[in-house]
């Protein structure tokens, strides 16, 4: 057995890892229920001020990112943001959320939804 460090992960050693991880997984997890979720705010000019993407993963809705402009900011905006993503994955079949911040972020917002 030969076991090697490496710094620069290739997309053939990724996908040959991921392909038996998701073979594994496959016992336990619906991938059916898989899928990305986005939700956008734009203004009148169509520029977006505000936006989520996440992930769906078995009945996990996993928050990848939010952002709200400077200009949008302490209206409400990302509340309401997640709270669409919430009622979407719930829609889909997710029953539980994570979401992974730095706490220069936004962790007291996180917090204050919940999480």
């Amino acid at each position: 057995m030969d076991i090697q460090i490496t710094h620069q992960v290739t997309e053939f050693d990724k996908e040959e890892l991921l392909t038996g991880l998701r073979s594994y997984n496959a016992q336990f997890v619906d991938f059916s229920k898989n899928g990305q979720l986005g939700v956008y705010c734009r203004n009148e000019s169509g520029e977006m001020v505000g936006g989520l993407i996440a992930d769906r993963k078995g009945p996990w809705l996993c928050i990848d990112y939010l952002w709200v402009s400077e200009s949008a900011r302490n209206c409400g905006l990302g509340s309401k943001l997640m709270a669409m993503a919430e009622k979407e994955g719930l829609r889909k079949g997710c029953v539980h959320g994570l979401v992974d911040t730095f706490s220069f972020q936004a962790l007291p917002f996180y917090e204050k939804q919940g999480y």
